[in-house]
């Protein structure tokens, strides 16, 4: 039910971005997070009361775990996407990528020569901006190590949006998946 509702409002925000309309894009893209935040806490909390009651054999456990994790990275890097720099509507209309939450690597580049690049990299454009990937670069650096990696966190909300996706993988992770082998 919640995947078909999901599915549904990320259909009606590509949907309104084709029509331009901007304010409904974000609404539409906002309640599909939502709605996947609260499934990925369900899930989590479903797991956690699971464990002790070893109400999932060591297997479903495991690929529970997995799921949820991959979720985790995925949910955030939505979010940090949607939220950096006045989400992806406002990065789209600006020559540069200016007053972000996060300091992408490529930021910091565009006076470098040549010879700082690999042969088969090229040098960013001035008015290089960040995409999804970036932040599903970033999302998943935060799941695995537990921390950002390349790109240094500037603003407040992104710090705890971290921590929480820190403390989330490291519950799917560290805790869930060890018990699961412990079972086996």
């Amino acid at each position: 039910m919640v995947l078909g509702s999901v599915a549904t409002l990320i259909a009606l925000a590509y949907f309104a971005r084709y029509r331009h309309w901007w304010t409904w894009n974000e609404r539409f893209a906002y309640a599909a997070l939502g709605l996947l935040t609260a499934a990925l806490a369900f899930g989590l909390g479903g797991l956690l009361y699971a464990l002790p009651r070893r109400l999932e054999a060591p297997g479903a456990l495991l690929r529970s775990a997995a799921v949820l994790w991959v979720t985790n990275v995925l949910v955030f890097a939505s979010w940090y996407w949607r939220l950096d720099a006045g989400g992806p509507n406002a990065r789209d209309v600006r020559d540069t990528h200016v007053r972000g939450a996060f300091l992408f690597p490529q930021m910091l580049l565009p006076g470098a020569d040549a010879s700082m690049v690999a042969e088969d990299e090229a040098l960013p454009e001035p008015s290089w901006r960040p995409g999804f990937v970036d932040y599903l670069f970033l999302a998943f650096n935060t799941s695995t190590a537990f921390s950002p990696t390349d790109v240094p966190v500037l603003s407040r909300w992104a710090k705890l949006m971290m921590m929480v996706q820190s403390v989330i993988s490291f519950t799917s992770v560290a805790v869930i998946a060890a018990r699961a082998v412990n079972i086996l």
